[in-house]
């Protein structure tokens, strides 16, 4: 039971762990115990370390409630309070006692102690540690926040004050670990020498590290306009270039509107053709023929040629045939005329025009008497 309960006391306070923390070298102690050890200052940080085994710690360590360790505390106190309840109040009388430190010097009337003379080994009420910084011969005396263990403050195997600081291993010595102990022949300095220059190389540090990232913030300020004049500029560029084919493609569908297609001649067409008022049409005869309509000579094949010729550019024209198992269409270089002999049912049969002809499901491409059939690589509306 005896060693269960000494491992849940703290080194320095030797009583029950109040909000416990755990050192990176592994070693527990009461949250305000080694706050006190360390003298924390959050406008003064200097160079920490481990009260049990001397380990230089970094002097920005956070400090975390060890929730495991304060359970099982929790646990053993209860028990043991509840096992022995008529000295609860006793116990709890001696545990307040005991975080309360007095001043070594006021014996008739106890007054609370605020500081620590690790020269002196003894605590101090306000008005001797007053005391301390008025006499000369006190005032070189190591005066620390007040502490119920000075030995935490202390060399563990000199019992002497921690003066210097071993530059080698990183740790707080006292004298005669320097002159005849483990640092002997290792490089030191004064403790509070070496406070002063880590500081002033964390300052540094810090310093360097704000300059570096000062410089890639204005590098990086630099890239992100450059890259937004950038995406400016291309936007810029887009959008007068769009704005230039829209103009072009809106001119060309203007220009095409303009344009009329070819229309019929309906005095070319054949008796048994009629052609629509628009004259883009045309349709099998319903009614019979005229007698004058039936008079006139024209061509046996069922033809219609259009008004229009061209002489240059580049044309297009789109053709519906429907319900019609046979029929031509073609183009020619040379005038059609029914009164010289030349019929439109001539088309692709000599050198100077063109046709293309659909018979029997298949498409031929018929010019000087030369026919070759075309590929139907897709269904037509025909």
């Amino acid at each position: 039971m005896g060693t269960v309960e000494e491992t849940l006391k703290c080194p320095v306070c030797q009583d029950f762990f109040t909000d416990p923390v755990t050192l990176p070298c592994g070693h527990d102690f009461c949250l305000t115990c080694i706050q006190a050890v360390w003298e924390t200052d959050e406008s003064d940080k200097g160079p920490v370390f481990c009260p049990e085994c001397q380990v230089f710690l970094p002097s920005d360590l956070t400090l975390e409630i060890n929730t495991s360790l304060q359970t099982k505390v929790k646990d053993f106190t209860t028990n043991r309070t509840s096992t022995a309840e008529p000295r609860t109040t006793t116990s709890s009388n001696a545990t307040k006692s005991s975080s309360t430190i007095h001043c070594d010097h006021c014996i008739d009337t106890p007054s609370v102690a605020i500081r620590t003379c690790l020269t002196c080994d003894a605590s101090l009420c306000q008005a001797h540690a007053l005391l301390h910084q008025q006499r000369s011969a006190l005032r070189e005396h190591t005066v620390v926040e007040v502490t119920g263990d000075l030995l935490s403050l202390k060399c563990r195997e000199h019992r002497d004050e921690l003066k210097f600081f071993c530059m080698e291993e990183r740790v707080p010595v006292c004298c005669l670990c320097v002159l005849i102990g483990i640092h002997k022949n290792h490089k030191v300095s004064q403790l509070h020498e070496a406070c002063t220059d880590f500081k002033k190389s964390a300052a540094d540090f810090r310093e360097r590290v704000s300059d570096k990232y000062s410089r890639i913030r204005v590098v990086l300020d630099g890239d992100e306009r450059l890259m937004m004049q950038i995406i400016d500029a291309e936007e810029t560029y887009m959008t007068e270039w769009l704005e230039a084919r829209r103009g072009i493609m809106e001119a060309q569908i203007k220009e095409i509107d303009n344009l009329s297609s070819p229309a019929l001649d309906s005095n070319s067409a054949h008796p048994k053709l009629e052609i629509c008022q628009d004259k883009k049409q045309v349709f099998w005869r319903q009614q019979p023929v005229s007698e004058a309509l039936s008079a006139q000579p024209y061509d046996s094949q069922y033809s219609v040629l259009t008004q229009e010729s061209f002489t240059t550019g580049r044309h297009y024209w789109e053709v519906i045939v429907q319900e019609k198992p046979y029929w031509l269409i073609g183009v020619t270089t040379g005038s059609v005329n029914k009164k010289t002999g030349q019929s439109p049912s001539s088309l692709g049969v000599n050198s100077t025009s063109w046709c293309i002809y659909h018979g029997d499901g298949q498409y031929l491409a018929c010019h000087d008497t030369q026919e070759k059939q075309l590929v139907q690589s897709l269904s037509t509306p025909c």
